[in-house]
């Protein structure tokens, strides 16, 4: 199979609704291109595109479908005060925090043009982030049973999450990913049961190094590291 072109977008900082509604734009442009090629011969066919969206949200909270609305520990005033915002969202997992000084990355994939499998898939975005922080001298890793990408995972008190994920696949197609923390602010973690897991720590960059990242050095080197764990281009 040859070598497959994503098209790479950094929307900057930007609400999260808006950055959805441009994703379900996107996902949906691919599905309808594939259900019209059903019907043609090969050569008549569209091809699909392929995309990798990144971005920095405000202080928001998002819950997966098979979220629990008690992991979010704050009510509706109290989010407002601390002007944080919440959604509902489509994607798999728990409840997350997105905001500033985090790497946050969309993935729209046609998977018929890569591989049919969703396992392979999380666990390539796994590396992604395994094989960023290996630039930074950071061993990072999986934790049994859980998504992300995980600090000591082999040491059940200091275990750490890094980077979140939560995907949606339909018709092969994919959408939401990751919330990789670089310089973000971790109190807002405390509002939450991330990803609904209550005995385990949420980490960054930044306290892990005990310095404040260069954002933009480290999302090319994310960029770089997708290109090369999912074997294609990534432009634009």
């Amino acid at each position: 199979m040859e070598k497959q072109l994503v098209q790479f977008q950094d929307l900057g900082k930007i609400s999260y609704k808006p950055a959805w509604d441009y994703q379900v734009e996107l996902f949906d442009e691919i599905v309808a291109i594939k259900t019209r090629n059903r019907d043609l011969p090969e050569d008549k066919r569209t091809p699909t595109s392929h995309y990798l969206l990144f971005c920095e949200h405000p202080h928001v909270y998002t819950l997966g479908k098979s979220g629990a609305m008690e992991n979010l520990l704050l009510n509706n005033e109290q989010l407002k005060g601390k002007e944080i915002e919440f959604f509902k969202t489509s994607r798999g997992g728990d409840i997350t925090y997105h905001g500033p000084g985090q790497n946050v990355g969309y993935p729209i994939l046609d998977l018929e043009m890569f591989f049919t499998d969703i396992h392979k898939y999380m666990r390539n975005l796994e590396e992604v982030f395994i094989r960023t922080l290996e630039v930074y001298g950071i061993e990072a890793g999986r934790y049994p049973g859980y998504t992300g990408v995980w600090l000591d995972p082999d040491i059940e008190s200091k275990a750490r999450k890094i980077c979140a994920l939560g995907v949606k696949c339909s018709r092969w197609v994919t959408m939401h990913g990751w919330a990789f923390n670089i310089n973000t602010d971790l109190k807002y973690y405390d509002y939450i049961v991330p990803c609904g897991i209550t005995d385990k720590s949420v980490t960054s960059m930044q306290k892990e190094l005990g310095r404040v990242m260069d954002m933009e050095e480290v999302k090319a080197v994310v960029r770089d590291k997708f290109a090369e764990v999912f074997e294609c281009e990534v432009g634009g």
